[in-house]
């Protein structure tokens, strides 16, 4: 793909780079307010306001429409940092196009659907200007990546992705669910494109925000997305994931910035001896790990002589409370062990399964 790095369209900016402003646009005074305060903070690099909101539900609040643009970027104006709003249909690339919105973005409702995508590329044909795509609701990192090879199809190279979490049936601490492996695989597989980390979406809440972008941070992400509202629980959508500017500006202050790298020998020369040790003890798991596959395999030529079932429910469960009980004295995550089993578990079905069938 041909992407434009960030540095060549936004500027050569300290790291993280940081988007801020309301969920929504409410009124012209409460968007100018939010991001003069914001911009005052001297952490702002992007200012934000969502215009047109995708609501689960009918008769919530969907956005003030057009009007805000001007809104929005008067307060770009006022404060000298550019602007994005998050648009859906070709309609809204129009209307963001003509009021001078500096940056678009797709929301993960829009990125979700090829169709959708495809039309927003079309609008966007010979224009240039920068697209930041959320990743789609549900974990599907290929669909992702195809929102990005779509906008590069019509000519837009400077692109950017926003990580907001993904959609999970169940309980859970999180708005939407990290799945922090499939940033780290987009990543991989697309280097030049930064990716801003959104931990108002997935957090759900102010009190989450501050621990996910320091994971985030962590983990390499270019920046962060934050919503930030001057009376956030009076806002008119998303009250109670929205921080004022100045519990913004303290999140930020107390953000550990990590170097990528360093140059200093002594420090690499132990790191590549313990990656060393990494390496050993890789090996020795893969080859253990073959090797107890090997006594699933004569296991199930057992139970198939003797038409047995392959699961087992009063081993699965003994397997289940004695590692854990390892784990805890080891030193290690329960949980971890548990997802760790339940993974090696399901492959031995599968090894028993080829055999047995």
């Amino acid at each position: 793909m041909d992407i434009t790095l960030i540095s060549e369209w936004l500027g050569n900016t300290d790291r993280p780079i940081i988007i801020s402003g309301p969920c929504s646009a409410e009124t012209e005074e409460q968007v100018m307010e939010t991001c003069v305060q914001l911009a005052k903070s001297g952490h702002v690099n992007i200012l934000r306001a969502g215009i047109w909101k995708p609501r689960t539900r009918p008769n919530s609040f969907e956005g003030v429409g057009e009007e805000g643009l001007s809104w929005l970027k008067k307060a770009s104006i006022e404060t000298g940092i550019p602007c994005t709003t998050e648009v859906a249909n070709e309609h809204h690339v129009e209307a963001a196009l003509k009021a001078g919105i500096d940056i678009l973005w797709i929301g993960a409702r829009t990125t979700v659907n090829p169709f959708s995508v495809q039309e927003i590329a079309n609008a966007l044909k010979g224009v240039d200007v920068p697209v930041l795509i959320k990743n789609p609701i549900n974990p599907d990192l290929e669909l992702w990546i195809g929102a990005f090879e779509r906008m590069n199809n019509v000519g837009i190279s400077k692109l950017g992705a926003i990580h907001r979490g993904f959609s999970e049936f169940g309980k859970s601490p999180f708005r939407n669910v990290p799945k922090w492996d499939i940033p780290i695989e987009l990543k991989r597989a697309l280097p030049d494109i930064p990716i801003f980390c959104d931990p108002s979406h997935i957090g759900g809440s102010r009190d989450l925000i501050s621990l996910i972008s320091q994971k985030a941070l962590d983990l390499d992400m270019d920046g962060l997305m934050i919503e930030s509202h001057v009376s956030p629980d009076d806002a008119l959508s998303d009250a109670k994931q929205q921080i004022t500017p100045e519990t913004f500006k303290t999140i930020v202050d107390q953000l550990v910035i990590r170097q990528k790298d360093i140059d200093d020998p002594e420090f690499k020369s132990k790191l590549e001896k313990l990656r060393e040790q990494i390496d050993l003890l890789d090996e020795e798991i893969m080859e253990k790990m073959a090797a107890r596959f090997n006594v699933i395999e004569e296991i199930a030529e057992e139970k198939r002589s003797k038409g047995v079932t392959i699961l087992q429910v009063d081993r699965w469960d003994e397997i289940l409370g004695n590692r854990k009980q390892l784990a805890t004295k080891l030193g290690m995550s329960e949980e971890f062990v548990d997802r760790l089993l339940k993974i090696v578990h399901k492959e031995s079905i599968n090894h028993q399964t080829k055999i047995m069938n």
